[in-house]
């Protein structure tokens, strides 16, 4: 059998994003505080969804969503996370699949629901998100395919999984066989609260597997308990082969041994919704380091697909990467 053989793989949560226009009643009915982003059990959620009017599903997790970047940019990519045989899983599985993602972990046959965010937009435009993490979190070491993470150029790691134990032992597993096949590792900070959370073994795992870094400005001063950037950048360049720091409309710099490359923010003409703007900043720089394009061009990429994700609802892209990538001359 040919081995599969792709340009980035994603490890992260699997997570439908549903969207529903609610009025302020339903959140005071509901004793839910309008803006906040809260944890919810499984019944909760399936309360919240039998109260809401119609909604519109869209898939998500930030590292699927940079594995969906990556494929519209017309990278060969793959994704392994956790859902379960049940509505949502199909409907994540299905949205990730047609989307060019190479998706096949078996899906979950009991435990918890498919993970989900349900978003309630009040008519001010506020956003309320109420997420059920379900069984994504129930990744374990062997959904990790050897086969994937051997043949697959980058092995990208999403920083929100690192807080179930099994989860971090399948992170801690696809590393090792990803070192093994003398692949490189990369790994996003998600958020500077899991920072906070898990500095010291974030620390461990970069300064030993991780060759490419992702992390906002936030989440670098996080990691490195300091106030000033360029301190956070100097020391992220002692500890890892590659660090992308974002800087959100400062652009972002990228750092390698000696080199600095600092490239602005592409230009967007409204911000919309700023959610996944990390998540392709990464899908656009991996596609451009996978085909050896230089860093500074690869920064570019993520910053044109940070910008075409913010000017719109959801955090996956509506238009092809690729075209709007030579479009503007970058490909």
């Amino acid at each position: 059998m040919i081995q599969p053989d792709f340009d980035v793989l994603t490890i992260g949560n699997a997570i439908v994003d549903v969207f529903s226009r609610v009025e302020e009643s339903f959140l005071a009915r509901h004793n839910v505080t309008k803006g906040m982003m809260r944890l919810v059990s499984e019944k909760e959620s399936a309360e919240l969804f039998e109260d809401m009017g119609p909604s519109t599903q869209i898939s998500g997790g930030s590292g699927a969503n940079t594995a969906v970047g990556v494929a519209s940019f017309g990278g060969k990519v793959a994704f392994i996370g956790k859902v379960k045989a049940d509505r949502l899983g199909k409907v994540f599985t299905h949205d990730t699949q047609s989307s060019g993602v190479h998706f096949a972990t078996p899906h979950a046959a009991s435990g918890p629901s498919t993970a989900s965010s349900l978003i309630l937009i009040t008519p001010d435009g506020e956003r309320t998100m109420n997420t059920f993490l379900g069984a994504c979190v129930h990744l374990a070491p062997g959904d990790i395919d050897e086969a994937v993470v051997a043949s697959s150029k980058v092995t990208y790691l999403e920083g929100y999984l690192w807080d179930p134990p099994l989860a971090k032992e399948a992170f801690k597993k696809a590393a090792r066989i990803a070192r093994a096949a003398r692949r490189l590792v990369s790994i996003t900070l998600s958020d500077s609260f899991c920072v906070d959370r898990h500095r010291d073994s974030f620390l461990d795992l970069i300064r030993s597997d991780i060759d490419i870094l992702f992390a906002n400005e936030k989440e670098i001063k996080s990691l490195y308990q300091v106030d000033d950037f360029d301190a956070a950048m100097q020391r992220a360049r002692q500890d890892c082969a590659i660090a992308a720091l974002t800087r959100s409309e400062a652009g972002c710099v990228i750092v390698k041994g000696g080199e600095v490359h600092v490239v602005e923010a592409h230009p967007v003409e409204q911000v919309v919704d700023a959610t996944g703007a990390g998540d392709l900043f990464a899908s656009g720089f991996l596609y451009g380091f996978t085909r050896d394009l230089p860093l500074a061009q690869c920064a570019r990429l993520g910053a044109l697909a940070a910008a075409e994700v913010i000017s719109h609802v959801g955090a996956r892209p509506q238009i092809s990467l690729n075209a709007h990538a030579k479009a503007a001359g970058l490909l």
